[in-house]
């Protein structure tokens, strides 16, 4: 199932899972996972983009492989907030996962978040074929770790 707010995606959580973080970009979908608190996100692994269903089927095999209960999609907004096509595709391939998939499906605002990769990677004197190779996966961690702050705030505060 789909969820627009992120504390109605928490409500779904099965506790004590894993989740994925997912930027999804033309070419690529950078993926990251967390730890089972939901704590820390890893980048994990670029997928190149080939057709929907390959790229469904390996984000699945990725799922079932770490036991994970759920996944996190970055929604590239417009800077003024609002969406466009790139969102309105990244919504599509929720869509299209969650007839596969029974895990909760949520989305997360991704502004900047390969800006920050990008940032972290040159601070780190990353060469720029190894920041090229990890940059979307990196992205995909900070788009993670940005959901699970938001969950930690929301157990603390509820």
């Amino acid at each position: 199932m789909i969820y627009d707010a992120i504390e109605d995606f928490a409500a779904a959580l099965p506790p004590m899972r894993a989740l994925a973080g997912l930027d999804l970009g033309t070419k690529t979908i950078g993926v990251a996972v967390s730890d089972n608190f939901l704590t820390v996100a890893t980048p994990l692994e670029t997928v190149k983009r080939k057709k929907f269903g390959v790229d469904a089927a390996r984000l699945l095999e990725i799922a079932t492989e770490r036991n994970l209960g759920g996944f996190v999609l970055g929604l590239p907004r417009n800077m003024d907030g609002s969406e466009g096509p790139r969102c309105q595709s990244t919504r599509a391939f929720a869509r299209n996962l969650s007839r596969l998939t029974d895990l909760p499906i949520g989305f997360w605002d991704e502004r900047l978040s390969t800006v920050a990769a990008e940032r972290a990677l040159l601070e780190a004197d990353t060469s720029r074929a190894r920041r090229a190779e990890v940059i979307d996966h990196v992205a995909a961690g900070y788009i993670l770790q940005g959901v699970m702050d938001r969950l930690g705030h929301l157990k603390r505060d509820g």
